[in-house]
């Protein structure tokens, strides 16, 4: 119980400090006239997504690739069938510009990605598979397509949504972003300390933990900032926010892991892989089908559900 009491304080300053730096680098992004759906999918999302990197860079120094692949699986999965799904009971969250209709695909994209290069034994008859290091720059290299793809919306994208952000000084906000950035390296460290910890004294897999208590916890900034957002109706924001969050953990988050040292997936690993592309496709399905591009309330219902069947099936597996 009480290394499950530290890993739980472990989200105190990893959130805050992911909060913290959202605020100051949205408000920078704001002074610079950077459009609302580009802050969503970028500067929103990364700094969502930081609590991701933090404990996944932690993780991969210490040689984890459960914690690794299972953050970051586990993330993706409950971004689009929990954030998504209560986000859409709050409001229905339509698509209202042309640039998110790109990034859904590409979201889908990047969980076929995962699950291809997490599968060497099926694909090359290799006696072990591996996100390997050549992997993960393959990874980063669809991120940086991914940066210039913004950059170019940022220059010729208009769009009217308001981002709810704070108004701070120049100075103020790179103050904020140091301190946002110390708060997650100390809960990031703390994190993948007791997470190992809790998983070894219990007897279970660090996979289930990671997939489960640790992904569910770096996610809470997405949580906080889609659900928000679907409460004051700014839908792009909602939406733009997860897509760009999937996408940053799959091509960036995980890239980078794989960079530093190369992750290993377990056999049971392709079940959540698996599970990750058909949210990914349930999303695609669901906005792209029927004239009116969106998500409604009953199609949240169903999206929320999905993910309470999956951690269900997680368990007794």
């Amino acid at each position: 119980m009480l290394n499950l009491i530290f890993l739980l304080l472990g989200f105190i300053p990893l959130i805050y400090g992911a909060d913290l730096l959202v605020d100051s680098a949205s408000s920078l992004a704001k002074k610079f006239n950077i459009p609302n759906i580009v802050i969503g999918l970028t500067i929103v999302a990364f700094g969502t997504s930081a609590p991701e990197l933090i404990v996944n860079i932690f993780a991969s120094v210490d040689h984890n690739s459960d914690i690794v692949l299972g953050n970051i699986v586990g993330s993706n999965i409950f971004n689009i069938l929990g954030i998504l799904g209560i986000s859409a009971i709050i409001y229905p969250l339509s698509v209202k510009t042309n640039t998110t209709w790109i990034e859904i695909p590409l979201c889908l994209l990047s969980a076929v990605i995962l699950l291809v290069i997490a599968n060497d034994q099926f694909l090359d008859n290799s006696n072990s598979s591996m996100i390997a290091r050549i992997d993960g720059i393959i990874l980063l290299a669809f991120f940086v397509i991914f940066i210039v793809y913004n950059i170019q919306m940022m220059k010729t994208g208009s769009f009217d949504e308001v981002v709810p952000v704070k108004s701070y000084s120049i100075s103020k906000a790179i103050l904020l972003i140091i301190l946002g950035l110390i708060g997650l390296v100390i809960g990031g460290k703390i994190i993948v300390f007791y997470a190992t910890k809790f998983a070894v004294e219990l007897g279970i897999s660090q996979r289930i933990i990671a997939l489960t208590i640790v992904s569910l916890g770096t996610s809470l900034p997405e949580l906080a900032t889609s659900a928000v957002a679907a409460k004051k109706k700014n839908v792009d924001i909602a939406i733009g926010n997860i897509v760009g969050s999937n996408i940053f953990n799959a091509f960036y988050v995980l890239g980078t892991s794989a960079v530093i040292y190369p992750v290993l997936p377990q056999a049971m690993s392709n079940f959540d892989l698996m599970v990750n592309v058909v949210a990914s496709l349930v999303l695609f399905v669901f906005i792209f089908t029927g004239k009116d591009r969106k998500i409604d309330k009953l199609e949240g219902y169903i999206l929320l559900s999905l993910y309470i069947i999956y951690v269900i099936a997680l368990v007794k597996l």
